[in-house]
């Protein structure tokens, strides 16, 4: 019989077989998902994911710290891992046949969970599951979230600067993401939303919470809070900018020291993170110097007498790789899919008398026309003979797969400075796309005095959708089943002038809903 002694000195090793193996699988998931990922590198370029480069190099160290721990058990794998394996593929099949990006970089990171699980077993599985989690921090948002959330925080952030700029006595004026000085106008665009502060910052605070040694509570006060340091520092900075701005000039709101004040924010949100590490040491019954609380720690090394055994591959992984591979021949034979939407006409030959209604076209700024990125659209004032005037306004996307698509009016109304005093959905009696009444968001906006009434509508491959997120789901299906992802942001505006009541508008909108209603399916497939 063995000794204790002798048993506590067994280390568990990877033969050379081994290492090619989880290579070879690694070359094949690469291979498999490269589109997915080529797509993501690209958004790696972006300020706000720039981070994301160093987060399959933290796994690894992450894994790494564990080496000691992971020599002294053997691998058993998991069926279970195969399982995962088989989801991940599910879902990049379905990602694939709808080209979907988001669905594919999601894919991957559970494919490789999958692998890792079938590989180790649940036992070293439980060791290394958070170095896996940080990996989910490298896959960009969805677009439509994105958008969403930085239309949110450049309010919010417009909201405190303006706060901190007149909490030193400048008299400010705000209008939505718009602040006023008077002499100067600084507008919080979205790159001063703080995404590119807080999305480094919470990967981060994540990592900064795995590392500190203390109460889960603690670990995530840690995590969450580098949400509300992101937004309060980076509104501190935004009102910094317009105290200087105001004292100095419109120099102060660009080029180097702009950027600098970027850098000098992330280093200040850094510091306050450590802060705050610091004084949760301290509070509670094990009280712990800081650099106790918080400290690399590093693998002991293998003992020079230890015994080595070698492991050898788990049915599950060896299940799981050849898995990969068939899919991976599959994708070969399978051919691609390219989208072709259907044949319309473009929006510049569009009819400009409609009934009573005669129309004059107006152009969009180059930079809205940057942000949207719509491939075809119009924007028009027409009125009628009574001298009302409707704005109607129509972005067309030929493609929406990557993640390019209509912008609600609920999120980009707020940013021009208007309130929505008012959200509620009408059926248009006597109008119907496609064979269905056309249902309709009535919105009420507001800035100061001026009151507008403004119907919007998602038109999609023959539906009409009001909902945002019913949206991405017929992107989805629609893109799956019928290989198109082609729609449009319809959106009628009526202005309330002085004297004029919400039912007048109403009247206004709904007549010249029925009129541009039947030229509208030339421009917007069903």
């Amino acid at each position: 019989m063995k000794s204790a002694n002798e048993a506590a000195m067994r280390v568990w090793k990877e033969t050379p077989l081994i290492w090619v193996s989880m290579l070879g699988a690694l070359a094949l998931l690469l291979f498999l998902f490269q589109d997915g990922l080529t797509v993501m590198l690209d958004y790696w370029g972006r300020p706000e994911y720039s981070h994301a480069y160093l987060l399959p190099v933290i796994a690894l160290f992450l894994i790494w710290q564990k080496k000691d721990s992971l020599e002294q058990i053997p691998f058993e794998g998991s069926w279970l891992g195969l399982l995962i394996v088989l989801a991940g593929v599910a879902l990049f099949f379905a990602a694939d046949l709808a080209t979907l990006y988001v669905l594919a970089q999601y894919s991957f990171v559970i494919v490789l969970v999958g692998l890792v699980l079938a590989f180790t077993g649940l036992r070293g599985f439980k060791m290394i599951w958070v170095a896996l989690l940080v990996l989910l921090f490298m896959v960009p948002l969805p677009d439509f979230l994105f958008n969403n959330l930085s239309a949110q925080l450049q309010l919010i952030s417009s909201e405190i600067g303006v706060a901190v700029i007149r909490f030193f006595g400048i008299s400010v004026f705000s209008e939505g993401n718009v602040i006023d000085l008077g002499v100067f106008k600084l507008q919080v665009v979205e790159a001063c939303s703080g995404l590119r502060y807080l999305f480094p910052l919470m990967t981060l605070g994540f990592i900064a919470a795995y590392f500190f040694k203390g109460a889960f509570w603690k670990r995530a006060i840690i995590f969450l809070s580098s949400i509300p340091i992101t937004v309060l520092m980076n509104s501190f900075r935004i009102g910094v900018i317009g105290l200087m701005v105001d004292r100095w000039g419109r120099s102060m709101a660009e080029g180097f020291l702009h950027d600098f004040e970027g850098w000098a924010v992330f280093m200040a949100c850094t510091g306050l993170l450590i802060i705050e590490m610091w004084l949760l040491a301290k509070i509670g019954k094990n009280k712990l110097p800081l650099r106790e609380a918080f400290g690399l720690e590093f693998p002991a090394p293998t003992p020079k007498d230890a015994r080595v055994q070698y492991r050898s591959l788990s049915k599950p992984f060896i299940a799981s790789v050849l898995l990969i591979a068939v899919v991976t021949a599959l994708s070969f034979a399978v051919p691609k899919r390219v989208e072709a939407p259907p044949q319309r006409s473009n929006f510049s030959t569009f009819p400009l008398q409609i009934g009573e209604w005669q129309g004059k076209g107006s152009r969009l700024d180059q930079i809205y026309i940057d942000t949207l990125k719509f491939d075809d659209y119009i924007i028009a004032d027409f009125s009628n003979k009574n001298q009302q005037v409707i704005n109607f306004y129509v972005a067309y996307y030929a493609s929406q797969r990557k993640g390019e698509s209509a912008h609600s009016p609920r999120t980009c109304i707020p940013g021009g400075g208007w309130e929505i005093t008012s959200l509620t959905q009408r059926t248009i009696d006597g109008v119907s796309v496609a064979g269905h009444p056309l249902r309709v968001n009535r919105t009420v906006i507001q800035k100061g005095e001026t009151k507008e009434l403004v119907y919007y509508w998602f038109q999609q491959r023959g539906r009409v959708i009001t909902n945002a997120y019913l949206v991405k789901w017929y992107l989805f299906l629609d893109a799956l089943t019928r290989n198109r992802t082609d729609g449009s942001l319809v959106r009628l505006t009526a202005f309330v002038n002085p004297g004029e009541s919400l039912e007048d508008a109403d009247k206004q909108l709904v007549a010249f809903a029925k009129a541009v209603s039947p030229p509208l399916p030339a421009y917007i497939p069903e």
